[in-house]
C-alpha cells in the first residue's frame, strides 16, 4: 500500500514519544506505566493505529472494564491535543466545541463504517454520506507562503474551521484507503469485552492491548474452571 501523508505523521508523533520504543506491525503494544490512582487507565493505540490515523480515530472513544468511557475528543482542548498529536493541527490551533462535536460526530460514522466490514454487512448510508461529505469539503489548494525561517513552502490556511476541514477530510480519506485496501480484511473487532476498539488482526491474535489478551485468556480459563460436568 502506498504511505499517505496522514500515516507519516502518525508515525513521526509515536517515533518522537520519549523513550518509546519501536513496535513492529502486528505486535500488541506494550502497555504504559500505570495511571495514578483515581484515574482510568489509557491502552496504548492498536495493532495498525500505526499504519492508520482514522484507526486511531475510530478508537478514540476507548470503553474501560469500571464501566467507563474515556472520551479522547470530548473536550475542544482535548481534541486539539489529538490533533496535533497525529500530525492533523498546529499547537495552539483554538479548536471550539463545534469543531470537537464536528470531529465526534465523523468518528461516529467512520466506526459504523469499520463494524460494517468487520460484520460483512453493507455499509450504512449515513455513513458513507458523513465520510463522502468530510472528502469534499476541505480546500484542495495548498497555498504558497515565504518565512525567514523556511523560506518558500506550502500550507494550508490556518483558519480554525479550515483547520478543522482539513482534519476531517485528512481522517476521511485515511479511513477510505483502509476499507478499499488489502489491510480490510485484517480488521477485526477486539475480542475482550468490554473493548470497543478495532484493530488489525496479526495470526490469531483478537485483542488490542496485552491488558485485553491478559483479560479475555482470565475469562477463558475462569469459563473452563466454573463449567458444569459432563453427566
Amino acid at each position: 500500500m502506498t504511505e499517505n501523508v496522514t500515516a507519516t505523521a502518525v508515525r513521526a508523533a509515536a517515533d518522537a514519544a520519549a523513550g518509546a520504543p519501536r513496535v513492529r506491525p502486528g505486535d500488541v503494544p506494550p502497555e504504559p506505566a500505570a495511571a495514578p490512582h483515581g484515574q482510568p487507565h489509557v491502552p496504548p493505540p492498536a495493532p495498525g493505529a500505526d499504519l492508520y490515523a482514522a484507526l486511531d480515530f475510530a478508537n478514540s472513544a476507548i470503553a474501560v472494564p469500571s464501566g467507563q468511557v474515556i472520551d479522547l475528543l470530548a473536550t475542544p482542548a482535548a481534541a486539539e491535543e489529538w490533533l496535533a498529536g497525529h500530525g492533523l493541527a498546529p499547537a495552539g490551533a483554538g479548536l471550539q466545541e463545534v469543531c470537537a462535536a464536528r470531529l465526534r460526530g465523523l468518528r461516529d460514522q467512520v466506526r459504523a463504517l469499520i463494524a460494517a466490514r468487520v460484520g460483512e454487512r453493507p455499509a450504512p448510508v449515513a455513513a458513507l454520506a458523513a465520510v463522502n461529505d468530510a472528502l469534499t469539503r476541505a480546500p484542495a489548494a495548498r497555498l504558497l507562503r515565504w518565512d525567514a525561517e523556511r523560506g518558500l513552502h506550502r500550507e494550508a490556511s490556518h483558519p480554525v474551521t479550515q483547520i478543522t476541514e482539513h482534519a476531517l477530510a485528512a481522517l476521511a480519506a485515511d479511513v477510505a484507503d483502509l476499507l478499499t485496501g488489502p489491510d480490510a480484511d485484517r480488521l477485526t473487532a477486539c475480542g475482550s469485552a468490554p473493548c470497543t476498539r478495532y484493530l488489525l488482526r496479526h495470526g490469531r491474535r483478537h485483542w488490542c492491548s496485552t491488558r485485553c489478551g491478559d483479560r479475555a485468556r482470565a475469562a477463558r480459563a475462569y469459563a473452563r474452571r466454573t463449567r458444569p460436568a459432563a453427566p
